[in-house]
């Protein structure tokens, strides 16, 4: 897969594409089926299939750090494409100029110009340009000018709940990992690169592969029973806490700092994943580090538990 950072960078697509508009927050199961949908357009048609993304996110863009937490950063949304049937990301950088594009423009310049767009596949909610004016219909009906088809998504249903973003945010906050992971096809995880942290881990016996989120507002605070890949092909079980470390004044800034059982390696730099298995409690302040220290030793044996069988998993 290939991951296209703007126009600039975008060669000219002769033959054309299949192509699929929008966020793709967490890449649900609903987004998957949209992949798949384009798929096999793209197999029909023998054309490449392109995902076009914005970032940031319109909301970020307009609401700044009052827009909702996001499920998946640009990197951990390009893996998740990269297990999927997308042929190529391409990135668009969402400012003023965007922001102001005239729909009519957008379809004109971007889609038929730049893209050659052959089928397209969007939501029939979807609208575009500026103030929203471009929706569906408009799509629909240059589509016919343009030689370009519109198909839009259905509604994915899982136990007769509509798969979205917004509703796997909503799971997530409050800590239920199982709906998560129904709605997402795997269990919930972040990325990242293994930092130097400020060793307090260490000090009280409990030493941790820290992952600086370089976000404010994130879906998921608490402690939870974790496991970690892209050690070499190993998994390692672990106990991770993610949020602002309370107890030390952590700041506004997340972190997630997981320590690993029976692991004893040197893994500063390198890019992992973290996958969240079951909440164990919320992040709380404490009166003390020992205080602290004991409480760590109850989360680490509450999360083998939970990969025992013996505890039930949220």
């Amino acid at each position: 897969m290939r991951l296209i950072r703007g126009l600039n960078h975008l060669e000219p697509l002769q033959q054309g594409c299949v192509l699929t508009i929008g966020n793709f927050d967490g890449l649900h199961l609903g987004h998957q089926q949209v992949i798949d949908t384009l798929a096999a357009h793209g197999r029909r048609l023998q054309l490449p299939t392109v995902a076009m993304v914005f970032e940031p996110q319109p909301l970020e863009f307009f609401l700044g750090d009052h827009a909702p937490s996001r499920l998946t950063r640009l990197r951990e949304k390009s893996i998740q494409f990269a297990r999927s049937a997308i042929d190529a990301v391409l990135v668009m950088p969402f400012n003023d100029a965007l922001a102001d594009c005239d729909a009519e423009l957008f379809i004109r310049d971007i889609l038929v110009r730049r893209l050659n767009i052959r089928h397209l596949v969007v939501g029939d909610d979807f609208h575009f340009g500026k103030a929203r004016r471009g929706n569906f219909a408009l799509l629909q009906h240059r589509g016919q000018d343009y030689g370009f088809a519109v198909e839009a998504t259905g509604s994915f249903e899982v136990d007769g709940l509509r798969v979205s973003s917004t509703l796997i945010r909503d799971a997530l906050g409050e800590g239920d990992l199982a709906l998560a992971k129904t709605l997402l096809g795997r269990d919930y995880s972040v990325c990242g690169r293994v930092a130097h942290g400020d060793k307090r881990g260490r000090v009280l016996g409990f030493p941790t592969a820290n992952l600086h989120l370089f976000r404010k507002n994130t879906p998921l605070v608490g402690v939870f029973a974790v496991t970690m890949t892209g050690l070499d092909g190993d998994e390692v079980k672990g106990v991770a806490n993610l949020g602002t470390r309370p107890t030390f004044d952590g700041g506004c800034q997340a972190v997630l700092e997981t320590h690993l059982f029976d692991f004893n390696r040197d893994i500063y730099g390198c890019y992992v994943e973290v996958h969240f298995k079951a909440k164990l409690r919320d992040e709380m302040r404490f009166s003390s580090l020992d205080a602290l220290k004991r409480q760590i030793g109850h989360d680490i044996a509450s999360a083998h538990a939970v990969f025992d069988g013996v505890a039930d998993v949220a």
